[in-house]
C-alpha cells in the first residue's frame, strides 16, 4: 500500500529536516577547536598561568588625561583612566609597563528638548569625543590609534531644580566615561589577540 503523494513528501521533509540538522551540529563540532575566548585560557605550559591577552593588557600604562584644572574634562579624565586602569589589570595590580597610552578628550553639551515658554532646556545630551594611540615602548612606535565617542542624555525635571540638572549632567558624563573605558579596552584587548 502506497501512501498519498502529500503524505511520501512530508515524510521525505522530516527526514530532510534530521539530515540538515544532523550536519548542522556536525560542523559546529568541527568548527568548535577554533572558538577561543578574548580573556579565556587556551593552552598554556603552566596550569594557572594568565593569558596572554590578559599579561599584555596589564602591561599597558595610562598616561594623564591633559585637560585645565577644574574643567568637567578635568574630571571625565581622571574617570576615564580610573575605569581604564582597572579595566585592564582586573584591579590586580600593572605588570612592567610595555605600552604607554595616551588619550585626549573633548567634552561637549547640546540641548534637545526646549520649553517654548521658558526656553531652557528640558533635556540635554553630554557627549565625550576622545583620540587615542598606543606606544609600544621598546621601538617608539605607536602601534594603535583611533577614535571613539560616547553621547548619553538626561533630563532636566523642572526649571528651577538647578541640583536636579547639575546632578544629571554629572551622572551623564559619568556613563559616557565608562563607554569610553569600555571601548578602548575593547579595541586593546581585540589588538592584542590578533598579535598586532
Amino acid at each position: 500500500m502506497s501512501l498519498p503523494r502529500g503524505h511520501r513528501g512530508r515524510r521525505l521533509g522530516g527526514i530532510g529536516r534530521f539530515l540538515a540538522l544532523g550536519l548542522a551540529f556536525g560542523a559546529a563540532g568541527l568548527s568548535a577547536g577554533c572558538f577561543q575566548p578574548l580573556y579565556g585560557n587556551a593552552s598554556y605550559d603552566t596550569i594557572g598561568a594568565p593569558p596572554p591577552v590578559r599579561t599584555a593588557m596589564a602591561s599597558v600604562a595610562v598616561t594623564e588625561i591633559d585637560a585645565p584644572n577644574g574643567t568637567p574634562e578635568a574630571r571625565i579624565g581622571v574617570e576615564v583612566r580610573n575605569a581604564l586602569i582597572f579595566g585592564l589589570t582586573g584591579g590586580s595590580g600593572q605588570l612592567p609597563p610595555q605600552y604607554e597610552l595616551k588619550i585626549n578628550l573633548k567634552g561637549n553639551r547640546q540641548n534637545v528638548i526646549v520649553d517654548i515658554t521658558t526656553a531652557r532646556p528640558d533635556m540635554e545630551i553630554y557627549g565625550i569625543d576622545a583620540n587615542y594611540s598606543l606606544t609600544e615602548l621598546a621601538t617608539g612606535k605607536v602601534v594603535l590609534s583611533g577614535r571613539t565617542f560616547a553621547r548619553q542624555s538626561y533630563d532636566i525635571p523642572g526649571q528651577q531644580q538647578r541640583f536636579a540638572r547639575a546632578r544629571g549632567e554629572r551622572d551623564a558624563q559619568n556613563r559616557a566615561s565608562t563607554i569610553i573605558a569600555e571601548q578602548i579596552k575593547s579595541r586593546l584587548a581585540s589588538y592584542f589577540v590578533s598579535g598586532g
